[in-house]
């Protein structure tokens, strides 16, 4: 009996390294969304630019668009937001959530670097991206003129990501049409 319970430790930890090894192949910006499919989460929150304007899931029905999930804090979104001005000039419409972030800053921030956004959902608590599940910014969230969520990206979106993930989907959304 006690050779036996010797190789109990050894079996668990080849079980537990089975495991682990199969999940190194995943991607992590690939993480799977519950949403996809569903409508976008309700909400009734302030606008960045207007602590007095109030902003509800009504506000991105209407047109296909992405919404992006971004905070000053966020050293990626950095790296993206020149992807987004891009996107935005050739006619996407993007839907900003800054999540748990400082209005001025945030403020400041799309002044010295450019506003890509029809508007900015201000989500200072993180309640909307806890309902959208967010793990953190950058997130991109393309979602159809139904308000129903098509796709979600974790991680920055540049040239490579539009054109492998969402390109294609946001034509067929739109008739080819911005």
């Amino acid at each position: 009996m006690n050779r036996l319970a010797l190789f109990v430790p050894l079996v668990l930890f080849a079980g537990l390294s089975l495991v682990l090894l199969l999940g190194l192949d995943k991607d992590p910006s690939e993480l799977p969304s519950a949403l996809v499919g569903e409508p976008f989460p309700a909400f009734n929150l302030p606008a960045l630019s207007d602590e007095s304007r109030r902003l509800t899931e009504q506000d991105i029905k209407g047109d296909v668009m992405l919404i992006n999930v971004w905070a000053t804090w966020c050293f990626a979104c950095r790296i993206e937001h020149p992807m987004l001005n891009n996107l935005s000039a050739q006619g996407v419409k993007i839907v900003g959530l800054n999540y748990k972030d400082q209005r001025a800053s945030a403020q400041t921030w799309l002044a010295d670097r450019g506003d890509p956004y029809v508007v900015n959902i201000f989500d200072a608590e993180g309640s909307l991206g806890i309902d959208l599940g967010v793990y953190g910014a950058p997130e991109t969230y393309l979602v159809d003129a139904q308000g129903i969520i098509r796709h979600r990206r974790v991680g920055v979106v540049d040239e490579r990501v539009w054109n492998a993930e969402f390109s294609e989907l946001y034509e067929r959304l739109t008739g080819g049409k911005q």
